[in-house]
Parts: structure tokens; sequence; C-alpha cells
């Protein structure tokens, strides 16, 4: 009876094995394929106007900063402070303090000075800050307007018949 037990016990452990290499293959493309690290984001919040680009990276809470940079720390005169060149440059040095303390990924918030005074359309940097963002290797994901809009708070100065020029 032993025998008969043992083969039996053999006849099922066979079909197992045999049931475990047909799925070996699948487990083992499963193991080799590469682990996907968990990307580091961050908000790039970009303030463009028609003087100055400053450009902020915060993690993605926004309670941490991570690194700013604005227009009149690339350029002496303050004409070229709005430029998109000037932003590019500083987006290219805020990418690298990004990779350094581990961030690839970032969401971009743009901004004009809006409100009941100022223009609602973001400067010239703006745009090309994004564009030198993702250039020097940074994934772009969300990109948001954040203008502040007015709803017909301050009367807006100039009186009743405007401003005469």
């Amino acid at each position: 009876m032993t025998t008969k037990k043992h083969a039996t016990e053999e006849a099922s452990t066979a079909g197992i094995a045999s049931a475990a290499e047909e799925q070996a293959p699948e487990q083992r493309a499963q193991q080799q394929a590469p682990r996907r690290e968990a990307m580091r984001w961050g908000i790039c919040h970009i303030f463009s106007s028609y003087n100055n680009t400053i450009l902020h990276v915060t993690d993605v809470t926004g309670s941490e900063t991570i690194g700013i940079v604005s227009g009149g720390q690339m350029v002496k005169s303050h004409r070229l402070e709005s430029s998109p060149t000037t932003a590019m440059n500083a987006a290219s040095k805020l990418a690298e303090i990004c990779f350094d303390k581990g961030i690839k990924g970032i969401h971009v918030r743009i901004r004009a000075p809006g409100g009941h005074n100022g223009p609602n359309s973001p400067g010239p940097g703006a745009q090309a800050a994004v564009r030198s963002l993702s250039r020097r290797g940074l994934r772009i994901g969300l990109i948001e307007d954040v203008t502040p809009l007015p709803h017909g708070g301050c009367r807006k100065k100039g009186g009743k018949r405007g401003r005469r020029v």
C-alpha cells in the first residue's frame, strides 16, 4: 500500500510541477521587467509679467520650497528681466536645482499679474520657460493658468469718462 500511496503522490506532484513549469515563463517575464521607480513630482509656479519672470518650484503640497529663480538674477539690466532668453536661462538653472533635489517631473502653474488693474495675459517669458524646462529633461504634467480674475470688487481708476490721453 505504501508503494501505491507514494506513486499517487509522485503523480500528483508531477502534475503540479508541470503546471508550475507552464506558469514559470510568465512569472519570469514579470520578474525580468524593469522596475518602475516612483517618480518625484513638484509644482513649478511661473509668475510672468511684462517686467520680470519668477520661477518657483515647490513639492506637490506646495508647502516646501525647492528652488526659486528670477529673471533679475540672470541679467544686469532691468529691461531684459522679462525677455524669453532670460526666462530660458532661469528655467535651465531651476531644472538643475530640481534634478539635484531628486525631482523628475513637474506640474506647471502659470500666473500673470491679473486682478482689476494688471494684464490677464502672461508675459513673454512664460512659454519660453515651460519649453526650456521640458528640453532640460523634466517631465511636464499639467499646465494650468492660475491668473487671478476680478469679480467686480474694486472700481477701476480713470473717472467717469475714463483716462483721457
